[in-house]
């Protein structure tokens, strides 16, 4: 049995002011203005968190997360400062905005339900008359969605953002500008790889003045990617889109009876179950990045971390 993973933290760094654990992340503030970012091996879906951790899982979507916060610099500035383990990010402490920006290049997932429900209008956004599932937009649209503390976030449409004050009209500019230019580029990247950003979300928020993009970017977790090859025949004859995200984990979830709902049980996640995962998880970061995915050794994992850090943390107390 696999034991070497990250389920949980609980470290206690030289100057560290606050800790937070969200469903996959657990966060460490440090002075007020430095997060130190740890990606767990735990995996959530219908915003639950299952049991078991998955080996390799919280390496690759730090990873690659990494990766593309460098790929887009020269486009927005991000809240990173250093990858000081595989699986830890450390940045800069931003107040966040209370919206997620999610980009949409095609009608799928939860906006082709709202549309084949007859709602034509998402946040604010009109979709055109006609579409089917897994069309292509004529171009991206946005539909953001309110951060929710707890519980599921909400749709919400541009206007009401701006009227109800939760992001300025000159803030939400910019940010549409750079979710816009964010989407570009990962769309670029994935058609080098061939694959189709389907649709992602980015978080953004402020420091001293100034937006930075904070979170995670285009990884299994926060986006969706088609196969390019054979898309158009798989539209044409109307079949479910060959997918590269974490939506095979929900599937096998739903097989078994499990959606989140009250009083339904977690299937049972066996040793092969949690291995076919990671070794789903390793295959998404190697067509996602077009690199081979190289295992770091993980046979006293915490310990590994919590020494990279505490190193990473020395270094910038001496900037």
């Amino acid at each position: 049995m696999m034991d070497n993973v990250i389920l949980k933290t609980a470290f206690n760094f030289s100057g560290q002011t606050g800790f937070y654990k969200g469903k996959v992340r657990d966060v460490y503030s440090i002075n007020d203005n430095i997060l130190v970012m740890v990606a767990t091996d735990r995996i959530s879906a219908f915003d639950v968190v299952l049991p078991k951790a998955i080996p390799y899982k919280g390496q690759v979507l730090n990873q690659i997360a990494s990766r593309f916060l460098d790929l887009t610099a020269d486009i927005c500035p991000n809240w990173k400062i250093a990858t000081p383990d595989p699986m830890v990010t450390v940045g800069h402490k931003c107040e966040p905005f209370a919206v997620e920006m999610i980009v949409r290049g095609y009608l799928t997932g939860s906006s082709w339900r709202t549309y084949k429900s007859g709602q034509h209008v998402i946040c604010g956004v009109t979709i055109p008359e006609g579409m089917r599932e897994h069309q292509k937009f004529p171009q991206p649209i946005i539909t953001p969605t309110t951060k929710a503390a707890e519980g599921h976030d909400e749709d919400i449409s541009k206007e009401e953002i701006i009227s109800r004050g939760i992001v300025s009209a000159e803030d939400y500019a910019i940010l549409e500008q750079y979710a816009m230019q964010l989407f570009q580029r990962g769309t670029e990247i994935a058609a080098r790889q061939g694959l189709i950003l389907v649709d992602t979300k980015y978080e953004f928020g402020k420091k001293d003045g100034k937006i930075y993009l904070i979170d995670e970017i285009h990884t299994p977790d926060s986006s969706r990617y088609f196969y390019a090859d054979g898309y158009q025949e798989r539209f044409d004859k109307g079949e479910a889109q060959k997918q590269l995200s974490k939506e095979f984990v929900r599937e096998w979830l739903m097989e078994n009876g499990f959606q989140g709902k009250e009083g339904q049980q977690v299937p049972e996640m066996t040793e092969e179950k949690v291995n076919s995962i990671s070794d789903r998880y390793i295959e998404l970061y190697e067509h996602i990045t077009g690199e081979t995915f190289i295992k770091e050794d993980t046979s006293n994992v915490l310990k590994r971390v919590e020494d990279n850090v505490r190193a990473c943390l020395a270094e910038l107390g001496k900037r």
